[in-house]
């Protein structure tokens, strides 16, 4: 087995595993992905300040998100179609990242459902609800979490209308995929991942098929979805949802101060500054130059936690130092399942935490909570002089 030392390790490993369609829907953006691209470059024009001659004994990284004990202020993200990365992604993933001790959220778009999640896990995890028109489906999907015993929702705020992704269009992206010619020279040498999807019946998506009005199979799959996502969210719906979740209620897709600070005035429990990894509006600017503006705007009213573009230890580090209480890593565990299943998640946890850790330790840190701004050197303008 190969040694694993960062995330771009475990980035090659599942590029040469996965099918072409499900590794590019991990890793693509939307339009030209220039934002995409600025939320990992953008975290390296942050340094670390360095420290010596500190006791660097008795380090810990642990944390709480929303009153939750974590291992790590690191939870896995909701990422749509998880189980195409891996036969029974969601449920590997969501085992993973209790073993580790962080919380794991369950995708409303998810292969695996959210009972066969929660039928092999043994503790709560969060799950993720996009809003769609048919209020009736919204209902249910609220009602089916809270049967689960979901501890928080996490409700997305910036899909109401999907950003084109140019990726996958062009691979014909469909869950499960489409044999066509250029498909099956594909998975003709992605035996591996083949040999698994066969040994599981969950390849389409599970929250959905069954369970929404007129949709029984896949073929009525992909039409009900692309019209489905609700242009007309708005906080009246946002306060619908809330009241009838009447638990933990996380909102992302926050990316801009005047909408955090409404957040804060509605009594959501944390915020998740987000552009959805640069897969909505491209030409956003990146989380990262955004979230300290943010902190900046809501204090101490709400947790602000982040995600976009984290691949590394030192990248929670820096999001942890400029203000966020909690941090999501969507693609850097993906890699990992998409490389090595349930273990490949373990793997991408623990790279990180040792980044973390040892990162912490150099600038002379002992506790993860006692991260702030002083740790960095941030460059004149980082959060952009905009006119």
């Amino acid at each position: 087995m190969a040694v694993v030392t960062c995330i771009e390790d475990l980035k090659r490993m599942h590029r040469r595993r996965a099918p072409k369609m499900f590794f590019d829907y991990c890793e693509s953006g939307s339009y030209t992905e220039q934002t995409f691209r600025d939320n990992c470059s953008d975290f390296a024009s942050l340094r670390l300040r360095q420290k010596v001659a500190v006791d660097m004994s008795g380090r810990s990284t642990a944390s709480e998100m929303i009153g939750q004990p974590v291992a790590m202020p690191v939870a896995l993200a909701p990422v749509g179609m998880t189980g195409m990365q891996a036969a029974d992604g969601e449920i590997k993933a969501a085992r993973a990242a209790e073993a580790f001790g962080v919380p794991y959220t369950l995708s409303t778009m998810s292969i695996c459902s959210v009972e066969d999640v929660a039928a092999h896990t043994t503790k709560p995890f969060w799950f993720q609800l996009y809003v769609m028109k048919d209020e009736e489906f919204v209902d249910g999907m609220i009602a089916r979490a809270k049967a689960a015993n979901c501890s928080a929702l996490v409700l997305t705020l910036d899909l109401q209308i999907l950003g084109q992704r140019h990726k996958d269009l062009k691979n014909g992206l469909s869950a499960p995929p489409k044999l066509t010619l250029p498909v099956m020279l594909d998975l003709a040498t992605k035996w591996g991942w083949g040999l698994e999807m066969l040994k599981t019946k969950r390849r389409s998506f599970g929250n959905i098929v069954g369970h929404a009005k007129g949709v029984g199979d896949t073929s009525s799959l992909m039409s009900w979805t692309s019209e489905q996502f609700d242009p007309h969210l708005d906080w009246g719906k946002i306060a619908r949802i809330r009241d009838q979740w009447g638990g933990k209620l996380i909102l992302k897709g926050i990316l801009d101060a005047d909408d955090a600070r409404l957040a804060a005035d509605f009594g959501a429990d944390a915020i998740v500054v987000s552009n959805h990894g640069g897969r909505q509006l491209d030409g956003a600017v990146s989380a990262i130059r955004m979230l300290p503006s943010i902190v900046a705007a809501v204090g101490d009213r709400i947790e602000v936690h982040m995600d976009s573009g984290i691949r590394s230890g030192q990248d929670v580090l820096k999001a942890l130092a400029l203000g966020a209480k909690g941090t999501y890593i969507g693609r850097s565990y993906i890699y990992g399942l998409g490389a090595m299943g349930q273990e490949g998640v373990r793997q991408a946890l623990e790279v990180i935490r040792k980044e973390l850790d040892i990162s912490m330790a150099l600038c002379g840190e002992k506790n993860v909570k006692a991260l702030r701004r002083e740790n960095l050197l941030v460059p004149r303008g980082f959060e952009g002089d905009w006119a």
